[in-house]
């Protein structure tokens, strides 16, 4: 049975795009410049979600200073502006069920905790023809990050639709209480950042194990 949204409301990384990779090599390369241990694959898997400030002062040292995270987190910006499209592609599938929806006259959005520029960058780079709005880091604009309901109402408002059949897809923790927040139902996939288990231990109701199923999810 198809499903009666009209809207969706992307996360980024995780959901629509697998950027560990990129997101890793940015991370160890701010480590690395400055002496300081890198981190495994799995170790900034578990950092990413509540955007890239928080990203750098759970990968710097225990104790380290504001001055230090603040000297880290410019050095991941310079590095990730220029190597985020090294490893970076959709998730099989992504593509063809953005198209499926894009052509049931689905309107289509990104919100994300990653940094303004590099949301837009990756959204017109990866779905120029599919995603309509891509809302990045934007505290500067007083747009809170997820899990506020700040970047999903924005992305509503540069959509001109309401929440009635808006729907919320992500990957995490934070992505099930941004929904919550908007008031949102919200899908949770099951080949991001997080496992099935923890999102039940955080609240998710409803899975998609595939692309595939985003399009039929009641």
């Amino acid at each position: 049975m198809m499903n009666s949204y009209t809207t969706y409301i992307f996360d980024l990384d995780g959901t629509l795009l697998n950027t560990l990779d990129d997101l890793a090599a940015s991370t160890n390369h701010a480590l690395r410049s400055m002496g300081m241990p890198e981190r495994t694959i799995e170790e900034v898997r578990r950092f990413v979600g509540n955007g890239v400030r928080k990203l750098i002062e759970r990968a710097v040292p225990e104790g380290s200073s504001p001055v230090v995270v603040d000297e880290a987190l410019s050095r991941f910006r310079q590095h990730y502006l220029e190597h985020n499209l090294d490893t970076t592609r959709p998730y099989d599938g992504i593509e063809e069920m953005l198209k499926r929806l894009k052509a049931r006259g689905c309107r289509l959005a990104i919100v994300s905790n990653k940094f303004y520029a590099a949301t837009q960058e990756l959204a017109r780079h990866f779905f120029p023809n599919t995603i309509e709005v891509a809302i990045g880091e934007h505290e500067a604009e007083c747009i809170r990050r997820k899990p506020a309901p700040d970047t999903v109402e924005e992305a509503l408002r540069q959509l001109g639709v309401g929440k009635e059949g808006a729907v919320y897809v992500g990957d995490s923790d934070v992505d099930v209480l941004t929904a919550r927040n908007s008031g949102l139902p919200c899908i949770s996939v099951l080949w991001g950042f997080r496992t099935k288990e923890f999102l039940l231990q955080h609240g998710a109701a409803v899975f998609a194990s595939s692309p595939g199923d985003i399009c039929d999810c009641l």
